[in-house]
């Protein structure tokens, strides 16, 4: 699937946000700043340290996912909703590329801006509070996965969207509400046990958790779980992810082969 024509096309996509940091790298750093400065230093000066750390760092997790999959998500739902509306994404379609082909290079490039995203938020935190990475490996696996699947769903959001509001409601409005709701500025474990049940239902709570094992070695779940299971835990999250990430890729393909909302 990376053949010469989906490398043109990922690189066509990469072009288009990287000719642009301004509007693209800008305003994630400038935004994270804003967090850690009124989040991690104003308030967090005056929390407890939670499972051991300072509260501005086991916040840096959750706030790298969130910018990893908003961009992902913003990205690729964009460029899809953008080409439809200008009706240049016809050019592509009627390219010898096969929709495999074509939905690598999309999630790629917007999987790619997201990451990008996501180390500058590690970055802004670094000049707040130090860093050390406890597990690397599976931190770069988990942030691949949930970028390229948050990328996969911008896909399905660029084809539903019926003018740009949409796709502002679908990042404002469900995606940054989740991730709030998913255990960045607080641990689970400080709930009552039924909103820990109901904390569960919310996918974000696990896309978290594993950015925050890679990074930190902490997990909320490994806290939770009985002894027997703590030691399947982060990489159970990480294979049902990554299960997830190629069901929606292998949505796309299938909506791309049946037209669904590339022409009216």
């Amino acid at each position: 699937m990376w053949t010469v024509g989906s490398r043109a096309l990922f690189r066509r996509e990469l072009l288009r946000f990287l000719r642009r940091p301004k509007n693209t790298f800008m305003p994630p750093a400038i935004t994270n700043v804003l967090y850690f400065a009124v989040f991690g230093v104003i308030l967090g000066g005056r929390i407890d340290e939670i499972a051991g750390f300072e509260y501005i760092l086991f916040i840096l997790p959750g706030l790298i996912v969130l910018g990893t999959i908003s961009n992902a998500f913003e990205n690729a739902s964009f460029s899809i909703f953008h080409g439809r509306w200008n009706e240049y994404i016809h050019e592509t379609l009627t390219s010898p590329l096969s929709y495999a082909e074509m939905i690598v290079a999309y999630v790629g490039a917007s999987a790619v801006r997201g990451l990008i995203v996501g180390v500058i938020v590690a970055a802004v935190g670094r000049l707040f509070v130090p860093i050390s990475v406890a597990n690397a490996a599976f931190l770069v696996a988990t942030m691949v996965v949930i970028a390229a699947l948050f990328a996969a769903f911008g896909i399905v959001g660029g084809l539903l969207a019926r003018d740009f509001d949409d796709l502002t409601v679908m990042n404002q409005f469900i995606l940054r509400p989740l991730v709030f709701f998913g255990a960045v500025f607080y641990s689970l474990a400080i709930l009552p046990t039924t909103w820990q049940y109901v904390s569960l239902l919310n996918p974000m709570v696990y896309m978290v958790d594993g950015v925050r094992y890679g990074l930190l070695g902490y997990s909320d779940f490994l806290e939770l779980a009985p002894a027997a299971y703590a030691e399947f835990v982060p990489l159970g999250t990480l294979v049902v992810l990554s299960t997830l990430t190629a069901l929606v890729v292998a949505l796309d393909v299938y909506l791309f082969k049946i037209g669904f909302g590339l022409s009216d």
